[in-house]
């Protein structure tokens, strides 16, 4: 395949829909006031060696480290009590060889938490973590970790679905001059509903068996920009699956040899409607720098269109979202400006006339 360049017509008018199309489900409510300092009672404990049963502390409070500090427990961000904390570790380290870590329990979560009695959801807002090394994974959870989560899938037979999933997943979010280190697991996870939120300035290595950063479906308006995808992963290094309206922005890939950024929808995986597609995006002022030249392509979208027509079906009983058009509907993104060093193979995938692909080199 060759590199598929389109004209996008009426862009202004694709930006207006894009409003309307999102926009609402975006409006959240105002920042909170400026967290207290914590007091030495939490350093002391994250300081501590974890002991049976307590591997993690709860951070509700500003906190400041040294750089000479190596946390060894996990950190929890945990509903509306959390919301306007910053974490500055003025280069210490979160999570050392013996963290334990999975999807479930990342060495940072940011979470959302729901109350069994009314099932109603407290959600973590507006809150900075920067100038940290760590060790193994961030996720920002909102109805579940994952797009397979029991309350992601029970939400997904609604149609307000994606308002739900973005209503009660953590938002504001603001990770900045970090160095994650992956163990195996994905380094980065913005589950589903998450919006707002950014990765800026840093850097990743180490490896991972998936990708760096997953996107999941109903998340949206998040920012990508200027960080380093330095690691080893087992397939793209940047999911967008079922996500709109992200800016993913002047970032450098070194030798993204399993792919660079994969724009789709996954239908039906685990039970799940997946309802947003993936618009709007821009992918942009990127540089991917190859080593050998053979690799999958950088950008591809639309990357599981066909897989999704053979393997998913139509529901009649829920006919919207991948239920009713089980298609990627990766469409009116924009992918220009960006550079490829060292390539043969294409560069760029894209059949959607939709889609706005020009000016890449």
């Amino acid at each position: 395949m060759s590199m598929i360049a389109t004209t996008w017509t009426n862009r202004m008018a694709m930006l207006a829909g894009m409003a309307v199309c999102i926009g609402a489900a975006l409006t959240l409510a105002p920042s909170p006031a400026q967290a207290a300092a914590c007091s030495a009672s939490t350093l002391t404990a994250l300081r501590s060696a974890p002991s049976a049963g307590s591997d993690s502390v709860r951070i509700d409070c500003d906190l400041t480290l040294s750089a000479s500090d190596v946390i060894v427990r996990r950190l929890i961000f945990a509903g509306a009590q959390a919301s306007g904390v910053t974490l500055d570790c003025k280069g210490a380290t979160i999570g050392t060889r013996q963290t334990k870590t999975s999807y479930s329990d990342p060495t940072i979560a940011i979470r959302s938490l729901r109350d069994d009695k009314t099932g109603a959801w407290s959600v973590p807002r507006d809150i900075t973590i920067r100038n940290c090394n760590i060790r193994g994974n961030i996720r920002l959870i909102g109805l579940g970790p994952n797009g397979q989560a029991k309350y992601v899938r029970l939400s997904s037979f609604n149609r307000d679905h994606t308002q739900n999933a973005q209503a009660n997943a953590p938002s504001g979010i603001t990770l900045r001059n970090l160095t994650i280190t992956g163990t195996g697991g994905i380094p980065l996870y913005f589950a589903p509903g998450v919006t707002k939120s950014s990765i800026t300035g840093s850097r990743f290595v180490g490896k991972s068996n998936q990708t760096a950063i997953y996107l999941d479906a109903e998340s949206a308006g998040n920012t990508i920009s200027n960080n380093r995808f330095s690691l080893k992963a087992g397939r793209e290094m940047i999911a967008v699956d079922g996500s709109a309206d992200n800016q993913i922005v002047a970032n450098t890939f070194d030798d993204p040899v399993d792919g660079g950024v994969y724009v789709y929808r996954n239908c039906g995986e685990g039970g799940t409607i997946r309802h947003q597609p993936p618009q709007y995006n821009v992918i942009s002022d990127n540089r991917f720098d190859y080593k050998k030249g053979l690799a999958r392509p950088a950008i591809w979208l639309n990357m599981r269109d066909a897989a999704g027509k053979l393997l998913c079906t139509r529901d009649e009983q829920h006919p919207f979202g991948s239920s009713l058009d089980p298609s990627d509907q990766a469409k009116y993104n924009v992918v220009q400006g960006n550079r490829f060093k060292g390539l043969w193979t294409p560069a760029i995938i894209n059949f959607d006339g939709t889609n706005d692909v020009r000016g890449n080199n």
